[in-house]
């Protein structure tokens, strides 16, 4: 298989995953999980988390220079919302905001959006504020919040990837992903507000 038929199929699949309905940031679950499997999951099994990561390392690739900015500010916020929600920090709205960060980068990748890279790894760290906080209330601390960031460095990376990838061989495939992941944030608001 090529690598471009690769690249197609994977974001197939990823656009397929995207399209639940049941999108959820998991937030209030209750349990205290621990351990590096279960932290490293965590952010691959909650298609919002996947979604919106997979999504920031692929717009990365495709309009950054320093590529490895915005997912490294992604992956070190995300940590430190996670520590400061088992510190007992109280953050407000945070599934609206992960919904708003599944909006705005995923349009970010449909519009091919070109910020600076400093400018990228700022909005797409204050997002990953929220999603740690969403993690930082479900995960134990120690091995399950490295497991968390590992996961997550491995969807960035992956992206990336597909992102360097699509950059040679075609761009409407990212762009198509992108509308889904956006539509994805606003499903997420939309029953949020009716719920």
């Amino acid at each position: 298989m090529t690598s471009s038929a690769l690249i197609k199929r994977s974001l197939f699949a990823f656009a397929l995953a995207a399209l639940s309905f049941s999108a959820s940031a998991h937030v209030g679950d209750a349990h205290d999980h621990g351990g590096l499997l279960t932290g490293f999951l965590h952010p691959i099994t909650g298609l919002d988390h996947l979604a919106a990561m997979l999504a920031v390392g692929v717009w990365s690739a495709m309009t950054t220079r320093r590529l490895w900015l915005a997912p490294v500010s992604f992956a070190a916020l995300l940590l430190a919302g996670a520590l400061l929600a088992q510190a007992g920090v109280g953050f407000p709205a945070i599934e609206p905001m992960i919904a708003a960060s599944m909006l705005v980068v995923g349009l970010l990748l449909a519009a091919q959006v070109k910020l600076p890279d400093a400018a990228g790894a700022v909005l797409v760290g204050a997002f990953a504020l929220f999603h740690g906080a969403a993690h930082g209330q479900e995960l134990a601390a120690g091995a399950a919040l490295a497991g968390m960031v590992l996961g997550t460095a491995l969807l960035h990376a992956a992206g990336i990837a597909m992102g360097l990838g699509l950059k040679r061989a075609n761009h409407w495939l990212p762009r198509v992903a992108g509308g889904v992941v956006a539509l994805m944030g606003l499903n997420m608001g939309w029953s949020l507000l009716a719920g």
